[in-house]
């Protein structure tokens, strides 16, 4: 099995406009993320998630049992796509990508019946419903290191430019 190495793109600089604000709101106004972990033997995993940003940091919920907290609290690490729909009614017609937001995370899950978990459950409202909440994990997500955006404020035309497209912003 081989690796694939990792190369820094001198083309992905953070010479664009793009500002830590303007990631920081896309993610706030979006609400799905994919989520990859790896599991106990290294192989990666990617799962759907439903997520809220509050104060520069994602959550979401999951069964307690599920192999998502068993994987997440084993590693402490993940990666994370947040997808930022792009078109409006003009993605009724054709088909429009949406735009991406990437960024490796430290995580931490914690029961939802933690103490320290008690003022976040209000405001994650209803992503947790109350019948749930005995029997759920709450999964802290921290962005690290920079944010990787395609098509975050960027023209529809502008997006099939991956030059223009792209940025690397700091968290």
């Amino acid at each position: 099995m081989t690796r694939a190495a990792v190369h820094h793109d001198p083309e992905m600089t953070t010479s664009s406009a793009l500002t830590t604000e303007q990631v920081w709101h896309a993610i706030e106004k979006a609400s799905f993320a994919v989520l990859s972990e790896v599991n106990a033997e290294g192989e990666p995993r990617s799962s759907g998630v439903v997520y809220k940003a509050l104060g520069h940091r994602l959550y979401t919920a999951v069964a307690a049992d599920s192999w998502k907290a068993r994987q997440i609290a084993a590693h402490g690490r993940v990666a994370v796509t947040v997808t930022v729909p792009r078109g409006g009614l003009l993605s009724l017609v054709m088909p429009i990508p949406p735009a991406t937001i990437s960024f490796h995370a430290t995580a931490n899950v914690r029961p939802a019946t933690a103490p320290e978990c008690k003022e976040l459950l209000a405001k994650l409202g209803s992503m947790l419903p109350k019948e749930r909440r005995d029997t759920a994990s709450i999964v802290e997500i921290e962005p690290q290191g920079a944010f990787l955006t395609y098509g975050i404020e960027v023209p529809l035309t502008r997006m099939r430019e991956p030059a223009a497209a792209r940025a690397r912003v700091p968290v």
